[in-house]
């Protein structure tokens, strides 16, 4: 029999009305957070830059072929106006391609630091009053699911990880399960047992959760002489 995911301090909050039921979409958007971090800005800021790239590319090759005239295509690239000011003003000229360079390379930094950043495992945050709010860490959920995940019957072990936002969690877990084990089983115990206690016990009304299965091999059989 399983118990509730309580607070850390291990009391239950007092009985509240469940939060409202998420649409559809945003449903949708929590449980691609818990299979996978979303590389959703990454990809337009990629995107982005291709198609400047291509535009810029495609215009200078126009250029070349004399699409914009055939004495624009025989000029420099840059306006001979540009050239000359460049060539008066050399020290301004320096300055700024250096602080674009220098743009650039911090656009490229932070771009990469947010990349690279860990993923947020949110608290969820529980409303105990006018003036009270209940934040319980997202270990303290990971590791009460835990728990009551490895305590069903052909569960070696488990692991949980809250991913999401604070505002919207979703959950990430990965079972190793015995050799013996009913699939089936045991996913209906998580959904029925685990999954259904916790978003009552919480007050939330819709947990999206991504469920891994391994095969737990850290159990030595014995062996047939």
């Amino acid at each position: 029999m399983t118990t509730p995911v309580a607070p850390e301090n291990g009391t239950v909050p007092a009985e509240r009305p469940p939060r409202p039921t998420p649409s559809d979409a945003v449903l949708h958007r929590r449980a691609r957070a818990a299979l996978t971090r979303s590389a959703a800005v990454d990809r337009t800021l990629a995107v982005l830059i291709g198609l400047v790239l291509m535009v810029g590319g495609v215009l200078v090759a126009l250029l070349s072929y004399g699409v914009f005239g055939v004495a624009r295509a025989g000029r420099p690239l840059l306006d001979p106006m540009i050239v000359d000011a460049m060539r008066v003003q050399p020290d301004v000229a320096r300055l700024v391609v250096l602080g674009a360079g220098v743009l650039l390379v911090l656009l490229g930094l932070t771009w990469a630091a947010r990349s690279l950043r860990p993923e947020r495992h949110p608290d969820l945050v529980l409303d105990g009053g006018p003036d009270t709010a209940i934040v319980i860490s997202s270990s303290a959920m990971a590791e009460a699911i835990s728990a009551q995940v490895s305590a069903i019957p052909g569960v070696g072990r488990a692991r949980a990880r809250m991913v999401g936002t604070d505002d919207a969690p979703a959950l990430r877990l990965t079972l190793w399960l015995a050799d013996d084990a009913e699939v089936r089983t045991v996913l209906d115990r998580l959904h029925d047992e685990v999954l259904g206690v916790a978003r009552d016990s919480l007050g939330i009304a819709a947990l999206p959760t991504a469920v891994r299965l391994e095969l737990d091999t850290s159990t030595p059989h014995p062996r047939v002489a």
